[in-house]
């Protein structure tokens, strides 16, 4: 069983659902990679997502878009990110660690070498958001052989052929992206998310997490509902942006234990 299913089978037990942040590798630069993501776990994350950064990321609003042009302004690569998810692993053997990126960094590294690196340095799960399942299943097995689950993204679009496509290659979970749009979109409809997601478990036999346009602790509860785990970035990554150096772990800590804090408030009586 991978990190990730134990992290979801632990999580179950516990009547809980896992929060997923995301910050990009490199950003505000390399040296403070590893420090935020030690204050990720500390502040109330089940999984880190760690995005590689790319000169062209299609699928990201603006705020994580700077956040990738400041990571490469410093030279943050690849063969860099999976050195850092390596410094992590040195003191933290338990929280998995998602990759987020896009094809173009891995099939310059070379699938195999990729896959080989990535195991080395203790990552959990890639998602690669041009990857289609119907072009990904070599890819796929590849990372499943070692151990490292392949995600995959459904988005309110998704034809019941990449459904079925999905269930058959994804382990770990799936990521439903709640809404049209790049990351940082605000405009969640709650209740067509809801209907989304009761769809998607009668095909998908996997946890399922939510994400884009998450951005406060009662919109986290609210997805937590129905969802088996919350994803959130563009409101971290914004959240460290026009702050000091020094203290961008202390602002990341308090916005990510506000959101941990209202997925695990007791239910109102009444409610």
């Amino acid at each position: 069983m991978s990190r990730i299913a134990q992290t979801f089978a632990l999580l179950r037990q516990q009547e809980r659902k896992a929060l997923i942040p995301f910050i990009t590798a490199g950003d505000p630069d390399p040296a403070a990679t590893v420090p935020l993501m030690h204050t990720l776990v500390q502040a109330g994350a089940d999984i880190v997502e760690l995005g590689v950064p790319f000169s062209d990321p299609m699928a990201d609003g603006p705020v994580i878009q700077r956040a990738s042009e400041r990571a490469l302004a410093h030279g943050t690569s690849l063969a860099q990110v999976l050195e850092l998810v390596a410094d992590f692993r040195r003191v933290d053997p338990d929280t998995p660690v998602v990759l987020m990126g896009y094809a173009n960094p891995i099939e310059a590294m070379g699938y195999a070498r990729f896959v080989r690196r990535a195991q080395e340095a203790g990552v959990d799960g890639v998602l690669t958001v041009d990857y289609p399942p119907e072009e990904a299943a070599g890819f796929a097995a590849l990372l499943t052989d070692t151990g490292i689950d392949p995600i995959f993204l459904l988005s309110p679009t998704s034809r019941e052929e990449r459904v079925q496509a999905v269930a058959r290659l994804a382990r770990g979970f799936v990521y439903y992206v709640s809404l049209k749009g790049v990351t940082g979109a605000t405009h969640l409809d709650l209740a067509e998310v809801q209907q989304k997601v009761w769809a998607l478990r009668r095909a998908i036999d996997l946890p399922i997490g939510v994400g884009f346009g998450i951005r406060d602790g009662a919109t986290a509860r609210a997805v937590a509902e129905f969802a088996d785990a919350v994803v959130i970035g563009s409101r971290i990554v914004q959240a460290m942006e026009g702050v000091p150096r020094d203290a961008v772990e202390d602002r990341v800590a308090q916005l990510l234990r506000e959101i941990r804090q209202a997925m695990d408030a007791p239910a109102t009586v009444g409610a």
